[in-house]
Formats: structure tokens, sequence, C-alpha cells
């Protein structure tokens, strides 16, 4: 099922990064700091919320979309401090940490494949991501590179064209069944499900979406011994 096979395509946070951690050590202190404590599910579940509202209309820098993305949630959590600090989660971004197996499973797949990001995120952020991951990816798709957010498929068309290859020699890697599966698979990819784990236990930070990827693994590390 892997013949031919030449590049891996990668979603990165909630895959390669731990978003989920990156928000909650982002917001918990300060919300604890103004005595309001509502848990990490819905901090999360607030986020999934406004997030794909906001990506949901015209593009937009991501760096502006979390600000309203935070201003959203301060006030549906009714914690007016909160907005008053619109920058803190694209601030603290760079500092969201990667799983623990993600940097040795890079390094291993980088052997034997040419690697690709596609990520809704702005280019800058993810400067400050890549020094985390430690390898050099071939390609980097951002949503401002595209000026349009997954599941749009803009991402998607644009990483074939820089690699230069058939659909036929990708996978697409990604733990986001609505953002990512959905457009890849429409699209012609074969897709590896990483199913990292989650306090929401029933999506991730995403939507649900019906879609039947070709493999699925635990982690990053089960698909880098798998290939």
């Amino acid at each position: 099922m892997l013949g031919g096979v030449t590049c891996l395509t990668f979603d990165c946070y909630g895959t390669l990064i731990n978003w989920e951690r990156g928000i909650l050590a982002s917001l918990e202190p300060r919300l604890a700091k103004m005595g309001s404590r509502p848990g990490p599910e819905a901090i999360l579940r607030s986020f999934v919320q406004h997030e794909q509202r906001e990506e949901a209309t015209a593009w937009k820098p991501y760096r502006q979309v979390l600000s309203a993305v935070l201003l959203g949630m301060a006030e549906e959590l009714h914690l007016p401090l909160l907005a008053r600090e619109p920058a803190l989660l694209a601030d603290s971004l760079a500092s969201w940490p990667p799983f623990s197996d993600t940097v040795a499973a890079l390094q291993q797949l980088s052997k034997r494949f040419r690697l690709a990001i596609v990520s809704n995120t702005d280019d800058a952020l993810f400067a400050g991501t890549e020094m985390r991951l430690k390898v050099r990816f071939d390609v980097v798709v951002t949503a401002e590179q595209v000026k349009s957010y997954k599941p749009g498929k803009a991402h998607f068309h644009e990483v074939l064209r820089r690699l230069g290859v058939p659909v036929s020699q990708v996978v697409h890697v990604a733990q986001s069944l609505y953002h990512d599966h959905v457009p890849a698979r429409q699209l012609g990819f074969r897709t590896a499900w990483i199913k990292r784990p989650s306090l929401l236990t029933d999506t991730g930070l995403a939507p649900r979406a019906d879609v039947h990827p070709d493999f699925a693994f635990s982690d990053l590390s089960g698909l880098a011994s798998f290939l």
C-alpha cells in the first residue's frame, strides 16, 4: 500500500506540537490569577468553537485569528480581564512543546522521505515552532502563503505543486480528521491518522468529521516504525 511513496506531508499543531498543553499553559496561570478556574475541557472547547468561527470568515493572519479567539473566549467564559492581553496566545505559540516522540520520529523519517508542512498558521509563527522540531522541511506551506485555512484545499494543491510529484507519491499525516483528512482524502492523498491523546476525547481540538484514513497510529513513532 505504500509503494512509490517519496514524500510525507504533516499538519503541525496537534500532530507534531502538543497544542492543548501549550494553550492551557498559556491561559491557566492567567485565569488562576483572576480567581477563575473554568477547567481545561471548558477552555479547550471554547478555543475550538471560536477558532472554527474565525477561520470560516474572510482570511486574515493567524495572529489576528488567535487574538479574536481569545476575545471570544474572554466573553464566553466571563473573563473581561483576559481580553486585555489579546496577543497572549500568539506570543506564546513558539513555546508550545512538541510531543515527546515528535523530534526523533521526524529525524528518522527524514532519512527516507522528503518532509513538508501544511499548517494553519503564519510564516513568522511557524518559524518559532520549526526550531523546536529540529529537522529541515523540504516544503513549508502556511495559511499566510495560500490565504486560506484548512479544511480548504489550497494548502494541499500548493504542497503538491511545490513538491512536484503526483499525489500517489505522498502520504498526509495529521491528527485532525476535520481539518486534514477530509480535504486530503478528497484530493486523492493517502492519509495516516495520528490519534494523539486529547482532553476532548471525541475529536481533539477539531469539529467532528466522517472520513476514513488509510492508516491509524497512536503516535508518530508508530508511523515511523511502520514506514
